[in-house]
């Protein structure tokens, strides 16, 4: 296990990933509870990427690594993982987590979508996983772009994310809905305090809007799973 290179910005205008990565993922305590909050299904993620070809000879670069439970349960299985998070407190966790399991086949870099740079030849997958919601449409438009740019022709982008899939019109009914299924406590389950937090404060988007930026970046979409409230969607793209 090594450390990135860290974090680029090529020009003055780019945001600070820094200031964009969402107060919880800076705050130490909100990682002491993460696991307990946040069940990645790991396992059910590595089957359906196998059977597009997931293996020990695979390399994955994971944004927003987080905890590290899938990045754990990738590297059990052989395969290289290159885990990109922005946040000190969950880099610091996963390390301490891989260096109890013995994991060495896991590279920890320091940065996001947009200050990520990969060096190595173009890899066979990406993943991410509620993260993509902290950058702004104009900077998931440009981060599509750069995710294309790392994955081999034919390659795998796995995006789970809060992706609003309703109408316009109905936003105000079902964003009060949604948040009104959170708890008053931040332990366990999500609070409603950290939903409306979400909304208010992050960047997840309508699928109506996120898919033609797919598109764009030539990332075709193989298949998505949406939730039956609206509220999450699973991609499944492929580098063309």
């Amino acid at each position: 296990m090594a450390a990135g290179s860290g974090m680029w910005r090529p020009t003055s205008w780019f945001p600070d990933e820094l200031r964009t990565a969402g107060r919880e993922n800076l705050d130490p305590a909100h990682v002491d509870r993460y696991d307990g909050k946040m069940d990645a299904e790991a396992e059910t993620e590595l089957a359906l990427l196998s059977r597009f070809g997931l293996g020990p000879d695979s390399t994955v670069i994971e944004f927003g690594s987080g905890t590290g439970q899938f990045t754990i349960s990738a590297a059990a299985r052989g395969v290289r993982v290159i885990a990109v998070d922005i946040s000190p407190p969950m880099l610091q966790r996963l390390g301490a987590k891989l260096a109890a399991q013995r994991l060495d086949n896991v590279e920890l870099v320091p940065g996001g979508f947009l200050s990520y740079v990969h060096r190595a030849e173009p890899v066979d997958f990406v993943y991410s996983r509620f993260a993509l919601h902290h950058l702004p449409d104009f900077w998931k438009a440009v981060t599509f772009q750069r995710v294309r740019a790392m994955l081999r022709p034919g390659g795998v982008f796995r995006l789970w994310d809060v992706v609003y899939d309703f109408p316009l019109a109905e936003a105000e009914q079902r964003i009060e809905a949604w948040c009104a299924t959170g708890g008053e406590e931040v332990e366990g389950e999500w609070s409603r305090a950290e939903l409306e937090e979400h909304v208010r404060d992050e960047h997840s988007t309508f699928t109506w809007l996120l898919e033609p930026m797919l598109a764009q970046a030539s990332l075709e979409i193989v298949n998505v799973v949406r939730s039956t409230d609206g509220f999450q969607s699973r991609y499944l793209l492929r580098a063309v």
